[in-house]
């Protein structure tokens, strides 16, 4: 299901100065009517009842939306399809522009906070959540769903210049490739459990057509990719974890450089090899 913007919103304001800008400002917001909050509360019943083990565990946890059972997919598209996220994303970008939720990449997460130099340390640690912010054409827009937290974390924006500790029934949005962001804190067992939902959202022009489908294909391939590597090296306990997990953390701060600076790492390396085997 795809959603068109109503309002034009050329500009946004950013510490004071008025500019255009590419860059969708992270913007909060809350859950306030009593049925989001209900379906909120049950699915957080659920998910202490579901994954009691997982979250006694250190590590952070992720798990696709699309691989829970449809009841519970039901109740968590009562909160990604909700208008207040949709309007308040459309809000930043010109009439006529068209969301389309990319379900296949919205997770469960359960946070933990974590740096132990693996794959996970880089949601913790300064770092853009994608690297294609070089693409001119179309932004993707994320949202942080809190179904349940405390105020022990803040999450800080860089680039738009917004902090928040986020709680329960809060949201947050946020440039899925164009904004640094960080989250403070330290990991307490005895803090309530940090649950939350991310959502991923593909803005573009109207009649994008195979542009707008290229769009999506990347940004899918790279998410796939650079999450299938994350989870493999969270926590590392082995050399090979360990490799894979230094090469994530190496990635991200060559990504928070310049975009295209892991790419041409990885074209060096394998330049290399291709010239030692020759």
């Amino acid at each position: 299901m795809n959603f068109v913007a109503r309002d034009t919103k050329e500009t946004m304001r950013v510490g004071g100065d008025e500019k255009a800008s590419r860059l969708f400002i992270a913007s909060i917001g809350r859950f306030d009517d009593a049925a989001s909050r209900a379906t909120m509360d049950a699915l957080v019943a659920w998910i202490e009842d579901h994954y009691r083990e997982d979250l006694l565990k250190r590590p952070s946890k992720h798990e696709y939306l699309r691989k829970l059972p449809k009841s519970v997919i039901e109740q968590m598209d009562q909160l990604r399809d909700s208008p207040v996220i949709h309007e308040q994303i459309l809000r930043q970008f010109p009439d006529g522009s068209v969301i389309t939720p990319m379900k296949h990449t919205d997770e469960l997460y359960i946070s933990h906070y974590n740096k132990d130099f693996g794959g996970d340390q880089g949601l913790y640690d300064k770092h853009y959540d994608g690297n294609l912010r070089f693409l001119s054409y179309g932004s993707v827009v994320r949202a942080l769903i809190y179904l349940q937290s405390d105020a022990t974390y803040k999450v800080v924006f860089h680039d738009s210049r917004v902090e928040k500790a986020f709680v329960t029934y809060d949201f947050g949005l946020l440039d899925f490739h164009r904004e640094l962001h960080w989250v403070e804190g330290e990991y307490n067992p005895d803090d309530q459990q940090r649950i939350l939902l991310k959502c991923n959202y593909l803005i573009t022009p109207r009649h994008g057509g195979l542009a707008g489908r290229a769009v999506s294909a990347a940004n899918t391939t790279v998410f796939y990719v650079v999450k299938a590597a994350m989870e493999y090296s969270k926590s590392p306990s082995n050399p090979a974890e360990r490799f894979v997990g230094l090469l994530c953390n190496v990635f991200r701060l060559l990504n928070n450089i310049h975009p295209v600076a892991p790419l041409a790492l990885i074209a060096a390396s394998l330049g290399l090899v291709a010239w030692l085997a020759s």
